[in-house]
């Protein structure tokens, strides 16, 4: 198992997939081919694949235990959905729950699950095919979806949205099975989850993009979904993804982050980070700067 014990909370990576995705400045628009190349002495090959020009991004879900109850922040892409204007997420079959099983996890031991934003790629194992039928993977959770996403993502504005169609998909198999079964608790703004855990509303990816904070003992911990979806933009901050749907909001909410953490010694834990997975952080000017990776394994 690949597990870090912050305080009293312990924190466990489990793999869906790890793969090359895009090349780099068409999934960071804002940056160009020499930004890539001056951060190379530490992106490759963990993060870009110069050979072929694509990012390396991993799809990971992070297990949490605290205060006895077992928690997962987002749930990846799941298998067998219909994704065919996301190629690299269309109709997977990976071994996600065998993985899952291998850290001591089964569907019915999760006690809670959060997905930071309603995106393919975080809610995709809210649900399970089952005869034909979507039904909730994990039945005795409580999902935890930000009201701002549910209502943003929904059938009556998905229009809004920068990919409807996509979208409309995500929600019918993904978001609506597990409403409908009562398992889904709405929040906004702030939710303490525990007396370790808080979700927090850092809107610009989506309207209702959400970090968790963890703080135990000394320990300080955000994971912070796809605020930042590659490393480059953890030490430039400014960078967007080709996916955030409100682009000033999104550097607000990174920068206002990031600064928290570095202020604050806390780890930062993104959705996607392949290699270590997550990285502590300093000031650096208006930027910031890695200080130390985490010790999780490379992957």
């Amino acid at each position: 198992m690949d597990t870090i014990t912050f305080g009293d909370v312990s924190v466990t990576r489990v793999i869906e997939t790890v793969r090359p995705i895009m090349p780099p400045t068409d999934f960071v628009p804002d940056s160009t081919q020499q930004d890539w190349a001056d951060h190379a002495s530490w992106l490759v090959p963990d993060f870009w694949l110069p050979e072929s020009n694509q990012v390396r991004s991993a799809l990971q879900v992070w297990v949490l235990r605290s205060e006895g109850r077992t928690i997962l922040v987002d749930t990846g892409v799941g298998n067998h959905k219909n994704r065919p204007q996301m190629p690299i997420f269309h109709q997977l079959d990976t071994d996600f729950l065998d993985n899952l099983a291998g850290a001591g996890v089964r569907p019915e031991d999760v006690d809670l699950v959060i997905n930071t934003h309603v995106h393919a790629d975080h809610v995709g194992w809210n649900t399970r095919l089952d005869g034909g039928d979507w039904v909730p993977t994990f039945p005795n959770a409580t999902y935890l979806l930000p009201a701002r996403d549910f209502a943003f993502f929904g059938p009556d504005n998905v229009h809004r949205s920068r990919n409807p169609e996509t979208h409309r998909n995500i929600f019918a198999d993904s978001v609506t099975p597990v409403h409908q079964a009562g398992l889904v608790e709405l929040w906004d703004e702030s939710h303490v989850i525990d007396r370790n855990l808080r979700l927090d509303l850092a809107a610009g990816h989506t309207p209702g993009s959400s970090v968790l904070r963890l703080e135990s003992g000394s320990d300080r911990v955000v994971f912070v979904g796809d605020l930042v979806h590659t490393p480059i933009q953890l030490v430039e901050p400014d960078m967007n993804s080709c996916f955030c749907e409100d682009a000033a909001q999104a550097r607000a909410s990174r920068r206002a982050v990031l600064g928290w953490a570095a202020d604050n010694n806390a780890l930062v834990v993104p959705a996607h980070l392949g290699g270590s997975g997550a990285a502590e952080l300093r000031r650096n000017g208006d930027r910031f700067a890695l200080k130390e990776w985490a010790p999780f394994a490379r992957v």
